[in-house]
């Protein structure tokens, strides 16, 4: 915010973007509350798109009349069009965040009318299953160093462009809206993709936790009626994907009535914006390459590497399990490939004479048996599995 006369004051202006087209409303000077009551209409080519609408501060305005600052960034706003009902208008104010090297800053509010129209609704459902990309990028694919540099001359040929037109555009505003430091390391974004991950997949994990409590008998009732469920799936196969169907079904029209009423909006608590500690947001802020000191370059190599080593863990763990799979057939451990190859014979042999409904109802029971004849130790398949040689003894 500047100061004019002793008192804050904004010279404001929203630039906003839908595929190749760009707009920019007038500047509206000296005002903490602008009104721009602006309309524009975008073709739209594919509902699973995002309108994006950006305020800024024109910086060029100011006392003295001078000339060549940035414009400084208000906030950003993201729209994605499939959230929108057809012909519905939306009313609403989204609030304004700009994340800085000093922290989280809400500079206001920028209140929007947006109305999603179709004239066929047969044809907006058929987009759905169209392409996302032209034939030629599934024949021929990018690798991800040319699409680096392809999203890089793109923005430097759009910032030449919109700078000759009038009112210009400056190159910051253009690599704001393009969000062209997306692919820059962030610890806070790193955080808060891999909580978008675990809350991805929360809901396995929910699931399995609900089936440990099946298996040991934690609400007997529930337990005896999963039991008959699964009786009468293996007796009749033939309804296992229908219930399946029918159950997300169910789910999906109780969900109904808790769709979101508004698109959504910035979210600082998904984007770890509001508890992100200042040294990494100086260290996301930070040019490349770094203009820190050497002595804050170190401690944060340091730190890149302890997570770095992390995940290499993880990787090193996932790939073993893989070789260990692999070292079933390829007898690495001569004597777990019998082992295995005899029980493989035994299966075979069981499962000729034995229809399969008794076998899934045998599998079945024993999976969800009464923690009385069960035991702490692991399964003798666990300790079999855990034993196969993996590739790690070859690494240096």
């Amino acid at each position: 915010m500047k100061t004019r006369e002793g008192k804050g004051t904004c010279d404001t202006y929203c630039v906003a973007k839908y595929g190749h087209k760009w707009v920019r409303t007038r500047t509206i000077i000296d005002s903490l509350n602008p009104k721009y009551n602006e309309q524009y209409t975008w073709e739209v080519y594919d509902p699973a798109t995002v309108l994006i609408i950006c305020v800024f501060d024109n910086c060029e305005i100011n006392e003295k009349g001078g000339a060549g600052n940035k414009d400084a960034k208000i906030g950003k706003v993201r729209i994605r069009l499939s959230t929108l009902e057809t012909g519905r208008i939306y009313t609403h104010s989204y609030p304004l965040i700009v994340l800085q090297s000093s922290g989280l800053r809400k500079m206001g509010e920028l209140h929007l009318a947006i109305r999603f129209s179709s004239t066929s609704l047969i044809s907006t459902m058929f987009l759905y299953s169209r392409p996302l990309l032209p034939k030629m990028h599934y024949i021929r694919p990018l690798s991800m160093v040319q699409l680096d540099m392809l999203r890089y001359h793109a923005v430097q040929i759009v910032a030449s462009r919109l700078s000759r037109m009038e009112p210009p555009l400056k190159k910051e505003v253009i690599e704001y809206v393009s969000d062209v430091d997306s692919h820059l390391w962030s610890m806070r974004r790193s955080k808060a993709n891999f909580f978008r991950l675990v809350s991805a997949f929360s809901c396995f994990c929910a699931i399995g936790k609900w089936f440990g409590d099946i298996c040991h008998w934690k609400n007997p009732v529930t337990t005896v009626l999963v039991h008959l469920l699964f009786i009468l799936l293996v007796c009749f196969p033939e309804l296992i994907l229908p219930t399946g169907f029918l159950y997300m079904f169910l789910v999906g029209l109780w969900n109904y009535r808790l769709r979101p009423r508004h698109p959504p909006h910035m979210n600082t608590r998904l984007s770890h914006a509001d508890a992100a500690h200042p040294d990494e947001l100086d260290e996301e802020f930070d040019t490349f390459p770094t203009s820190r000191g050497p002595d804050l370059v170190k401690m944060r190599y340091d730190r890149l590497r302890s997570v770095a080593g992390r995940i290499q863990m993880v990787v090193g763990d996932l790939a073993t399990q893989g070789e260990r799979a692999g070292a079933l057939l390829s007898w690495r451990d001569p004597r777990a490939t019998g082992i295995f190859l005899i029980f493989c014979l035994v299966g075979v042999l069981v499962l000729y004479v034995t229809p399969f409904q008794v076998v899934a109802v045998v599998v079945g029971f024993y999976l969800m048996r009464h923690p009385r004849f069960r035991h702490r130790l692991p399964a003798e398949a666990v300790n079999f599995f855990r034993r196969l040689p993996a590739r790690t003894d070859s690494l240096l």
